[in-house]
């Protein structure tokens, strides 16, 4: 696929036009910190007017009314601020990137990556690198949300220092990561048996003996990371990136990196880096190997069909963001020295601290959005959107496989308020399982249903945790870059997502392929 050429390809008319009022109007928005402070604030406002009212819903989990909690009492306030610095400091991603950039700080700023992308694309085709950035992209969810942090930069590093316009990369990642969040590539993620889990629990309201197969929706996942790749591929290359040739990339360029060719030092350090990483990669991998690995998660919670490594309470898997750390780490550090770029321990430090610097409105950022997280999750709001959305879709009593597209459609508006793929499901999985059994759907298809519906819409939402982070990415090439801007940019991938991806889960269904290890499409099945 060839890329087009800027002054003949850059799209015109209504789409256009769309778009850029997208991003006018998106950039118009306050600040993200401010944004997140005063939907808290509407929060609590609703949840005020909501707290005294009776509602029908029922809460599946518990069998009892859902009831909207007053967070504007007294008691709502009080534990609001006694509460700020632990919600604070037990907001996930925060710790995630922090620990994550102090890794891959020290590879940036010694120069090991730049070394490291300038020798590869010196011998990758341009017309080739989209399609391998997404592939990574989705490849990456065996590392859970280390593609935010690692992967969605490094695709702004590439597309630059290829003469591409940076913001594609970031787009491009961004969609592979975040858009394609359900897609594996041939290797299973810590994802697959968590939902699984919440699928069995859920399943098992209406029927206590039945077991959901961790794998169970692996076959269509891996197959859906090929159309992933094939929708970041066109959309990056046909319509993201023709638009961006109006954008011009007006950021530092003392802070940007370069394309020159590698010198006899940078090569040195480069050779020696990547034969530290990969011998720390091998001796990683042997301890993995003996059954008796402590890296494994204990027999009793590996349910059956899965893999020891690959469960959710494996100390790999949970060691995921500290592992980063140490194999950037120890290549950076092995780069800088033989590179020279580094003389004393001091020029580490100094490249922790110059990476812990970059991130400062992000972490205040951070701040503002678990404060409104907690609001909203104590209000108990979500669970009232959730149980009101499937009510309805069950009153409109649908052919089936329009009630799979409702499934989809509603699991990507709750998606626009709910981040954590986990949360959602969580959430809905008591809701839906047990209403698509009664009406002869496998949990094994709502399930996969729920994976599509859930990464098609998380590119658009700045509720989503990581919106912000990569918001300050693209501001590093375009200064003037804002909400607007990466939602405007986001908006051809979603589109392109929510359409191709739900026929192809319904021509899987048709054709009656496996969705995965013992799976089924009907309930009961037979």
């Amino acid at each position: 696929m060839s890329q087009p050429s800027p002054d003949t390809a850059a799209p015109r008319g209504a789409i256009a036009r769309f778009l850029d009022t997208v991003e006018r109007v998106g950039n118009k928005l306050p600040d993200p910190a401010m944004l997140f402070l005063l939907l808290m604030l509407a929060v609590w406002l609703l949840s005020w007017a909501l707290s005294g009212v009776d509602f029908q819903a029922i809460d599946p989990r518990t069998g009892t009314p859902i009831q909207v909690v007053n967070q504007l009492s007294g008691e709502s306030l009080t534990a609001f601020m006694a509460n700020m610095v632990r919600v604070f400091l037990g907001f996930a991603p925060l710790g995630v990137v922090l620990v994550a950039m102090l890794g891959l700080g020290v590879a940036e700023h010694t120069g090991f990556i730049n070394a490291a992308l300038r020798r590869v694309l010196s011998v990758t085709p341009k017309q080739l690198l989209t399609p391998a950035l997404v592939a990574v992209a989705v490849l990456s969810h065996v590392a859970v949300d280390a593609g935010y942090v690692l992967v969605i930069p490094l695709g702004g590093v590439i597309f630059y220092a290829a003469g591409r316009h940076p913001l594609a990369g970031i787009a491009a990642a961004f969609c592979g990561v975040s858009g394609g969040f359900s897609a594996t590539l041939l290797v299973p993620s810590s994802l697959d048996p968590l939902l699984a889990s919440f699928t069995q629990e859920a399943a098992q309201i209406l029927d206590p003996a039945l077991i959901v197969n961790p794998l169970n929706n692996w076959i269509f996942t891996s197959a859906s990371s090929l159309l992933i790749i094939a929708i970041g591929w066109f959309v990056t290359d046909r319509i993201v990136e023709p638009r961006l040739q109006r954008t011009p990339v007006d950021g530092d360029p003392a802070n940007l990196p370069k394309m020159d060719d590698l010198s006899a030092a940078e090569k040195r350090g480069l050779l020696w880096a990547v034969i530290a990483m990969l011998v720390a990669a091998g001796l990683f991998a042997l301890t993995l190997m003996p059954e008796t690995s402590p890296w494994r998660a204990p027999a009793d919670v590996v349910p059956d069909g899965s893999h020891p490594l690959l469960v959710a309470a494996a100390p790999v898997m949970q060691s995921i963001v500290a592992l980063i750390f140490v194999l950037f780490l120890l290549p950076g550090v092995v780069y800088g020295y033989i590179a020279g770029t580094v003389k004393t321990h001091r020029d580490i430090i100094a490249a922790m601290t110059r990476s812990m610097s970059g991130m400062g409105y992000y972490i205040v950022i951070a701040f503002f959005i678990a404060q409104f997280l907690a609001g909203f999750n104590g209000s108990g709001l979500g669970t009232l959107m959730a149980v009101e959305g499937a009510d309805f879709l069950k009153g409109l009593g649908l052919p089936m496989w329009l009630t799979i597209i409702g499934l989809i459609l509603m699991t990507g508006i709750v998606n626009l308020f709910i981040g954590s793929a986990s949360a959602k499901w969580a959430l809905l999985a008591p809701i839906m399982v047990p209403l698509m059994m009664q009406l002869g759907v496998s949990p094994d298809l709502t399930q996969a249903a729920y994976r599509v519906g859930d990464s098609m819409t998380t590119i658009l939402t700045p509720l989503m945790p990581y919106f912000p982070l990569i918001v300050v990415f693209c501001q590093r090439y375009v200064t003037s870059a804002g909400i607007g801007t990466l939602v405007s940019i986001m908006i051809p991938y979603s589109i392109g997502l929510s359409i191709l991806w739900t026929l192809f889960l319904l021509a899987f269904w048709g054709l009656g392929i496996p969705l995965g290890v013992g799976a089924s499409y009907i309930y009961p099945a037979g």
